[in-house]
Formats: C-alpha cells, structure tokens, sequence
C-alpha cells in the first residue's frame, strides 16, 4: 500500500448501481468526499446509504459503477480498501464481557500492533474512558459504549472511517459525546463518511452533505449551498424559543454532570450498572 497524493479524494464514487432481485437500491450515485473531511450522506430508512457503505468498505459488490477508497479500486484492490478504512456500524460491536481496555488490546492484536498495552491505553485517554477502563462494558452507558466502539475502530491509524448512523438509538448527552468525537476525528486529518437519518446531526457535523433519495443524489453541497437552493429568506421577527433539546440538556448539564463512569457527579443515585434510578 502506498501513499496517495492529499489534493486525490480521499473517496470517489461513480455511477454506483446496486438492485436486490427486481428491487433497485442504487441508480447512478456520485459524489467525492475531500481528504480531512466530514461528508454526511443524509437520507431517510431505506434510501440506500448502508448500502454504499457496505460497498465502500469491500462487504458488497456493486452492479455497475466504479468507488475508490484511499486510491485503490474497491472492486480491483479490496485488500489495500480494507487496510485503509475503519467501519463502525450502526450498534456497538464490543464485547460486554470484557473491560474497555481488554476490548482495545485485543483489537490491537489482532492487528498486529507492538505494544497493544500501550495503544489501548492512548485511546482510553483520548476518549476519556480512562477511568472506566477497568470496567466490564456491560456496566457503560450508550455514549461510552458508542465512544469505545468508534476507538476500537481507530486502532492502526486508518486515514478513512465510515461512520454507519453512529448516533441511532443514543440519548441527547450521548448523541453530543459521540459529536465531540467525530469532530476531533476530522481535526485530526482522519476523513469521515457518517451516514445518518437526523437533520441536525448532519448539520452540525459535516463539511459537505449529500442527499440520498430512492437510489439517487439529489443534492449535494455545503449547508450554505444546500440552503441557496430555497428562496430568500424573508426577515420578520419572531421570538425564538428554545427546543426540548435544548431544554434537556440545559437542566441536565446544569444539575450534575456525567463522569466518566456513566453515573451523575452529583444530585443522582446509580446502581452498579451506571443507570439512574
């Protein structure tokens, strides 16, 4: 494998096609996801974007169309596709038998990693589970779970990661830990294809979205560009009120804050598993 020039997309994709028997998913899909980006493929359940995932990352063939990944051919160079990619699927793979620090090392391992110990031990800091690295995962909240999960996937450094709706099913505080870690991912130069079904994560996140609808790109662009597409907002003054959002993570965040443990710093009892009674 070979280093790829940093002004190359760091992922191309061309006329993907994909059906299931009389049933097209994917009809033509385009688009490029710069390297260092975070490019947010938006569309509702079913229109296809676990799909594209799937053929990005070598687990599915497409039909017709061309995709390359870190500049290898997903069809033609899967191999050098996968030792350039991490996947994180839309639940949690870790095993809840083990700590957070056994599930790192082990996926360290596996890679053939020299000091697996010392890997686990960074991403147990850089995602600020250190102190709950002891722990078996079955005592995690949701967000540490998902926070573990995006780790393990970042274990050897892989310039590309495809983030498979990370968010699904996950609180609001979870849902903004898993945010924090997605935005720090980018800042780092890792490029992140996040696929997801929620306006607000993609508008929050992503340097580009793509609109994904039956099988097709209907839009693709920055937020701004995205928003050119409607007429000119007519100013009028209206009182904005804050949402239920907003609310909930004010009187949560102002009454105790979550620890690294899962539990409530203060104003909260939790059993041993870390849920709030």
């Amino acid at each position: 494998m070979t280093a790829h020039p940093a002004t190359e997309a760091a992922i191309r994709v061309r006329g993907l096609e994909k059906s299931y028997g009389k049933v097209e998913v994917l009809c033509g899909v385009d688009f490029d996801v710069a390297r260092g980006s975070i490019f947010a493929l938006l569309g509702s359940n079913g229109a296809g974007k676990t799909t594209v995932v799937r053929i990005l990352s070598t687990l599915l063939k497409a039909d017709a169309g061309t995709a390359s990944v870190n500049g290898f051919d997903v069809a033609t160079q899967a191999a050098d596709v996968r030792e350039s990619i991490s996947l994180t699927g839309q639940f949690a793979a870790v095993d809840e038998i083990l700590s957070g620090r056994e599930n790192l090392v082990l996926v360290a391992r596996l890679r053939h990693l020299e000091n697996p110990h010392a890997v686990a031990d960074d991403l147990l800091g850089r995602f600020s589970l250190t102190d709950a690295g002891t722990r078996r995962v079955s005592t995690y909240s949701g967000g540490m779970r998902r926070r573990l999960d995006i780790a393990m996937s970042l274990i050897g450094n892989s310039p590309v990661i495809f983030l498979d709706e990370p968010t699904t099913g996950l609180d609001p505080e979870a849902r903004v830990e898993v945010w924090e870690t997605v935005k720090q991912l980018a800042g780092d130069g890792t490029t992140v294809l996040l696929t997801t079904q929620y306006l607000n994560e993609a508008e929050q996140l992503a340097d580009r979205i793509a609109i994904l609808h039956q099988g097709r790109i209907i839009a693709n662009g920055t937020l701004t560009e995205l928003k050119q597409l409607l007429p000119p907002a007519t100013v009028e003054y209206v009182e904005k009120q804050p949402t239920l959002e907003e609310v909930f993570l004010a009187i949560v965040g102002g009454s105790h804050k979550r620890s690294d443990n899962g539990a409530a710093k203060s104003g909260d009892t939790s059993d041993a598993t870390g849920t709030s009674n």
